[in-house]
């Protein structure tokens, strides 16, 4: 009987582990095979992967030498992956498994440890390479060295049966040499390996749910030939269609220079480049308009839209959808849209099978998710990592990073685009930050190239705003000023804090309160509200933390700021006569706040800016915005990388044995953007997000990313201490991997979305009821 890689249902044939190659029919034909490309249940799982992994590692490249090995690499990494199921315990283990009425075998035979093992005995050295993926392609890259399991240890662990009927086919094969650009840099290798393990995850959790679920796999976005260029296409329309504005129009003629120098500046060369445009400015369909052209002009497949990890991405992700609607179809999507960490806890053959993989040309995600992914080591989280390869990623506001962090996520930027044909486009409304300077700031960008042709025209041209410090102000006098105004918003820094001043108001019908703890389907419906009350010219006070800062395009007179980041001030200023309507310049005021607590990134921001405030006239001019990120960003060496992440992936010359010291699980828990990291809850806001949920409570529907996808519009991230406080108000689904609110009435505000709070509800018809 030959081996099998997995079991079938009854009536059905069982997957292969291997196929035999050659140009007899049925046999596999290696990287010109169409049966391993589509993914057919007779060709055996080691041919389909090692082909899907090859593609995904050389796609990763532009055409040439490092291609042409990554490719290699990546065929290896497939071929070798489950060489330990060839051994007669994991064949017997899988007879076993088959039979419904056999005694369950206890424990689980090994079946990674021993391609990985064969690696490093084809090569001593290179050969650690492939084991650190094959190692880990289900239970997660590991530490090279730890107390627990960790790739030592796998490696020599004696127990692990070898696999003497391995086809010669399947084993026989050299380690090939490496990409040139990797030389004796412990980082860069950590990097290309973590690249190779999220094209050898990809392509393994493809293979497998080709054959376990093919009606499933058959929902894979189908992308078609040509797509980015129907998708520029659209998006210039969009653009055009609102006409060439008249000199005397100035924000919407300064707009168009910003497209218009966006679209000369796409046929440049790939590398990193800035965009530095005011709040208000049309950054986001213009930079998309040069993503967009400058992929079509360098053979990349794909756009990555990073919003800032304070914000929310909703409505960004809602304007495109709008644009790419014609695109849209029952196989494919031009979008995804991917911020909450909705992924299980606990990760089970069904969950990796659900998770991301960024397959399609336009990506919205958050901050949060894509450097924690880049940082990860579990399946699912790094999935996707390869397709960030040969991309053009928008990082809007890139400078708003925590001090603690900013060596690594510059770090990983500037690999990207050194040797991963990758564009990184650092949107910003201040002015650049996070370059390269030999004295300043030895860690930043290097080869950085403006857009603009000439920021201080544009910023000048676009100042609409006037900016006043009130100083400390207490809550009531913040409230009856707020009170005072027609038409305002305020953004404070705390969620508690919103809450409060929006309890303070006068009561009325214009009143509107938005932080994160509500669900982006409940934020998006006051936005609307907001928006259209603001058109009217109706009565519109709003009480919002920062979220509201980026990407949300609201229009107020009057805006009133708690001391933050000047970053952070220019971004709420952005959000005042942000169109230019009004016959005076807006009026945007700064104050300290009696609450000043907060998360230390926010703390710490604030307290920079508050030393500022009497040296600077102009605090959004260019000098105050240089002293800002002195104080916050270039003084503050020791803290650049304080959790030691670049630290955990070094060489070893002298332990042979392990001459690669990467801790990618250690460096994966350390790396959290936000303090005390935060747990997705399911949010039953609406009819739909009910019907959502019946489907994630019925075990006979397996989980699949459409559901993920739409689960997304219903979460909020809170804490993992609050959840499991208030563990009796959700509903445990999937034995343990969600968590679904149970009541929204006793749960859920439509004033301030998820509390567990007394009384919470309230009287006071202030927001949208339901």
């Amino acid at each position: 009987m030959p081996p099998f890689a997995h079991s079938a249902p009854e009536g059905r044939t069982w997957e292969p582990l291997s196929t035999p190659f050659g140009e007899a029919p049925g046999e596999c034909r290696g990287m010109d095979c169409r049966l391993c490309q589509s993914l057919e249940p007779e060709h055996g799982h080691l041919n389909k992967v090692a082909f899907h992994c090859a593609t995904f590692a050389s796609t990763m490249f532009h055409p040439g030498p490092d291609c042409d090995s990554a490719k290699q690499w990546g065929r290896l990494a497939g071929l070798w992956h489950d060489l330990g199921k060839f051994a007669g315990e994991w064949q017997r283990y899988l007879q076993s498994k088959s039979d419904i009425h056999a005694d369950e075998i206890s424990g689980k035979v090994d079946h990674s440890t021993a391609g990985a093992r064969h690696a490093v005995k084809i090569h001593p050295t290179l050969g650690h390479l492939l084991a650190y993926p094959i190692a880990g392609h289900h239970s997660g890259l590991l530490d090279a060295t730890s107390n627990h399991t960790c790739q030592a240890f796998r490696l020599r662990e004696s127990i692990i049966p070898d696999c003497p009927d391995s086809p010669a086919a399947i084993t026989d094969h050299e380690v090939p040499m490496p990409p040139a650009f990797l030389a004796q840099d412990g980082y860069s290798i950590s990097l290309f390996v973590k690249m190779l393990f999220s094209c050898l995850v990809d392509a393994d959790f493809l293979a497998t749910e080709a054959f376990m679920n093919p009606v499933q796999a058959r929902l894979r976005n189908q992308v078609p030939e040509g797509i980015l260029a129907k998708v520029s296409r659209l998006i210039d329309e969009k653009i055009d269609s609102f006409g060439v504005p008249s000199p005397g129009d100035t924000v919407n003629f300064q707009r168009r220079v910003v497209v218009e120098n966006c679209r000369a500046a796409a046929l440049n060369s790939p590398g990193i480049f800035s965009l530095t445009v005011p709040t208000g400015g049309g950054k986001t369909l213009s930079s998309l308009s040069f993503a967009l052209r400058h992929a079509l002009a360098h053979g990349q497949r794909r756009v990555i839209y990073v919003v800032p990890f304070t914000s929310i991405i909703e409505q960004n992700a809602d304007v495109i959808r709008e644009i790419l609607s014609p695109l849209q179809s029952d196989s494919f999507t031009p979008l995804i849209e991917h911020h909450s960490a909705l992924s299980p806890e606990k990760e089970t053959t069904r969950s990796r099978l659900a998770s991301e993989n960024w397959d399609a040309p336009i990506i919205i995600t958050t901050a949060v998710q894509f450097y924690e992914s880049l940082y990860a080591a579990k399946t699912s989280r790094c999935r996707k990592l390869h397709n960030i390869a040969n991309s053009v990623v928008i990082l809007d506001e890139a400078q708003s990073l925590p001090v603690d962090f900013l060596a690594p996520c510059l770090k990983v930027i500037q690999e990207l685009a050194d040797h991963y044909w990758t564009t990184t486009v650092l949107c910003t409304a201040t002015q650049p930050a996070i370059q390269y300077d030999k004295d300043e700031f030895p860690i930043g960008l290097r080869n950085c190239r403006e857009i603009i042709a000439d920021p201080a025209a544009l910023f000048a041209a676009l100042k609409r705003v006037e900016l006043e410090s009130l100083g400390d102000l207490p809550d009531a006098e913040l409230a009856g000023r707020l009170n005072g105004h027609s038409q305002v918003l305020c953004i404070v820094n705390r969620r508690k804090h919103a809450q409060q001043l929006f309890q303070m108001l006068d009561e009325q019908e214009g009143n509107f309160h938005l932080s994160a703890l509500m669900c982006p389907e409940h934020r998006s419906g006051i936005l609307a509200k907001v928006r259209s009350r603001l058109r009217d010219g109706l009565p519109t006070r709003a009480v919002s933390t920062q979220l509201i800062e980026a990407g949300v395009d609201v229009d107020f007179p009057v805006v009133y700021r708690a001391l933050a980041g000047l970053d952070s001030i220019a971004q709420a200023a952005g959000r005042c006569n942000r169109n230019g309507k009004l016959a005076e310049p807006g009026r945007t005021f700064i104050f300290r706040p009696e609450d000043q607590a907060g998360e230390t990134y926010f703390r710490e921001t604030a307290q920079v800016a508050h030393q500022l405030i009497d040296l600077h006239s102009d605090l959004l001019g260019r000098e105050a915005i240089h002293h800002y990120f002195d104080l916050y960003y270039y003084q503050q060496s020791k803290r650049w990388d304080s959790k030691g992440i670049l630290e955990e992936f070094r060489l070893d010359v002298g332990d042979p044995s392990l001459p690669f010291r990467f801790q990618f699980a250690t460096a994966a828990a350390n790396f959290r953007l936000i303090e005390d990291g935060q747990v997705p809850v399911i949010i039953p806001f609406d009819e739909e997000a009910r019907a959502l949920i019946c489907q994630l409570r019925n075990p006979e529907i397996p989980l699949h990313r459409d559901l993920l996808r739409a689960l997304q519009r219903y979460t909020v991230s809170i804490p993992p201490r609050l959840r499991d406080d208030n563990i009796r108000s959700f509903e445990v689904l999937r034995d343990g991997q969600f968590h679904s609110l149970v009541s929204t009435d006793l749960n859920y505000s439509n004033h301030f979305g998820l509390t567990f709070d007394e009384g919470h509800s309230g009287s006071r018809n202030l927001i949208c009821d339901q």
